[in-house]
């Protein structure tokens, strides 16, 4: 017959109790030795109860391999500091912010009224449903936390949140770049760690919370008060705006958080019948062919994009002084074949990445900020710039997509006779990081497979350069046209230029390895026009967005420099009335317009004299 530990029995001193402790039905030993006042709470963590009834010792679970009643000082010892760090956890997670650049000591002296407000309900629970609510919260705190780490990822790459609606295929973009960037072993490593760091932090919070509901339990008269008299200096701290260091003491930002988030949701929800209004206004719908781009009719035209061409290339005083020069020499190299060029600003509805959503902004005039209106625009009939161009029937449409490596549904939409991505520009070589085709090859391909062509129409070409691409190491540098050959040369180039994992170790680095990549979609842009360029010529050339903030430096500006180009002096003529800036270098004050105003103001002033 098993043996039963007979009621109120003492503590075993050979256990690690007291001999000389007398036992009270209020007090209960806990597994270390020590004891507590207050009933004993059957689903503690460091206590079980016994089948004798009220009154009764717990047994005293001996941990692993005794270990608790042999070191019973270590035990409690680890129980306090388990618990603290449990305490801290859940008050990092409350009042760590959701950017990187907000994070600071004084972000962590703070209050949270959430902190009160969960221990009161802990303490309001019977046993068993506080441990499962604890846990419960804990999963919850747990995915707000990766919620946060999300945000702080977007904001650092596009300088925005992450879209709890939009942005969950954007996951897998991110995997594409990895790879690309650091190879399918590279690849595995992130997307594995990511999923067990996802896993560890959602039971580490559950654990977290239901070791606090235990503590609260186990020490119930202490918390109650606690808790009281927190929540009377939170609320008289709130109401009087007490601050230290210039950081309000009393906060409720993760409730706020959270309400922010609820509404960014609801937001975006919301969306998509917002949008669809949006597409039906087209000015130019029920214009006849005949009368659409008649200022244009003979011409060859480059709707071109340079990948990440941002503002701050122009503007930041540690790369102005290069890119300057590089654009005075494009200047130089465009005269020279006799042609002019006006610049000005867009505002493009992107930072950071995202570029599909800026080239779709540009060409369908309207906003389209989020992968929910890119979906909804190109599987709808709105026409785009490039599609007006095919409407006519006075061009060949064609794209040049050297970023493009797998099935793109989407072109269709744009209205492009043929689109020529990476597998059919007959590029050989290695791929720069993430760029599949350096920009220098692509545009030579453009002139071998279409501008160069004898007897052929006029061509509207959409090409979108992508040397310029994150992650900028390693670049592609200008060689002598006649060289590229198919492309087998830039092995060589790849071998000799920089280590994307060194780059990315200084933000000094990155920089410099960005600004070197502009200069060379620049170089090889105006070098193309001086080369092949004639008097039925005419670019058109803009960045699609901003840098990623490592380069920007936390930059707010969403600005693009756009650029035209042309030989034929009535092809400027026709914008002359746009205030914009004479050259490739747009003025600090020229004229800055929203990225889907374009395509309205280019058809209205490329469409028949008034």
């Amino acid at each position: 017959m098993p043996h039963l530990t007979p009621p109120r029995q003492l503590p075993d001193a050979a256990a690690g109790a007291d001999p000389d402790a007398v036992a009270d039905p209020d007090t209960t030993a806990a597994p270390d030795g020590t004891a507590v006042t207050g009933p004993a709470e059957p689903d503690g963590p460091d206590t079980s109860a016994t089948p004798d009834g009220p009154g009764a010792a717990p047994s005293g679970r001996p941990g692993w391999f005794g270990w608790r009643r042999r070191s019973p000082r270590a035990a409690r010892a680890v129980r306090v500091g388990t618990s603290l760090l449990a305490a801290a956890l859940v008050l990092v997670v409350l009042l760590v912010p959701n950017r990187l650049d907000w994070i600071t000591v004084q972000s962590f002296l703070r209050l949270p009224v959430e902190a009160i407000l969960l221990a009161a309900l802990l303490l309001a629970l019977p046993p068993r449903p506080r441990r499962t609510t604890a846990a419960a919260l804990g999963v919850f705190l747990g995915l707000s936390a990766v919620l946060k780490c999300l945000d702080m990822g977007f904001r650092q790459t596009l300088a925005r949140p992450f879209d709890l609606v939009f942005d969950w295929v954007l996951l897998s973009d991110a995997a594409d770049w990895t790879k690309d960037s650091f190879g399918r072993s590279g690849e595995l490593f992130a997307v594995i760690g990511v999923i067990v760091l996802v896993v560890v932090v959602l039971a580490v919070s559950a654990l977290a919370t239901v070791r606090l509901a235990g503590e609260l339990a186990r020490h119930r008269p202490v918390a109650v008060r606690t808790t009281l008299v927190l929540g009377i200096v939170w609320v008289i701290c709130f109401t009087l705006g007490v601050q230290f260091g210039g950081v309000t003491f009393a906060t409720k930002g993760y409730a706020q958080y959270l309400s922010n988030r609820v509404q960014y949701v609801r937001d975006g929800l919301g969306d998509a019948d917002v949008y669809k209004k949006e597409m039906a206004v087209d000015a130019f719908a029920r214009t006849p062919p005949d009368r659409l781009l008649t200022g244009l009719r003979g011409k060859d035209v480059m709707l071109t994009f340079i990948e990440s061409y941002g503002r701050v290339a122009i503007d930041d005083p540690a790369m102005a002084p290069q890119i300057d020069a590089t654009l005075r020499a494009g200047d130089a190299r465009l005269r020279s074949a006799g042609f002019s060029s006006r610049s000005g600003w867009l505002r493009s509805p992107v930072t950071g990445a995202g570029s599909w959503l800026a080239h779709s902004t540009f060409l369908s005039g309207t906003w389209v900020k989020n992968q929910q209106r890119y979906r909804s625009l190109t599987t709808g009939d709105r026409a785009t710039l490039t599609s007006y161009f095919r409407r006519t029937g006075a061009w060949r449409t064609v794209g040049i997509v050297p970023g493009v490596r797998k099935s793109w549904p989407e072109g269709r939409y744009f209205g492009l006779d043929h689109i020529y991505d990476s597998t059919h520009l007959g590029y050989r070589g290695p791929y720069f990081s993430w760029t599949p085709v350096p920009d220098q090859f692509s545009l030579e391909a453009f002139q071998k497979l279409e501008h160069g062509k004898k007897n052929r129409d006029p061509v509207m070409a959409e090409i979108i350069l992508a040397s310029s691409h994150n992650p900028w190491s390693p670049i592609a540098h200008m060689i002598d046209w006649k060289d590229l050959g198919d492309g087998k040369v830039f092995y060589r180039i790849k071998k000799e230029g920089t280590d994307p994992t060194e780059v990315w170790k200084s933000a000094e680095r990155v920089r410099t390895e960005y600004r070197k990549a502009i200069q060379y979609s620049l170089d090889s842009l105006t070098q193309w026009v001086q080369r092949y360029g004639d008097k039925n010529t005419v670019l058109v050339f803009l960045g699609d967005h901003q840098p990623v903030p490592t380069v920007t430096g936390g930059s707010t500006s969403r600005d693009v420099p756009v650029t035209i180009v042309a030989r034929d002096p009535k092809v400027l003529d026709r914008v002359a009335g746009w205030g914009w800036t004479e050259g490739l270098k747009p003025a600090h004050d020229a004229p800055e317009w929203s990225m889907d105003k374009f395509r309205d103001r280019f058809m209205t002033a490329y469409g028949p004299a008034r």
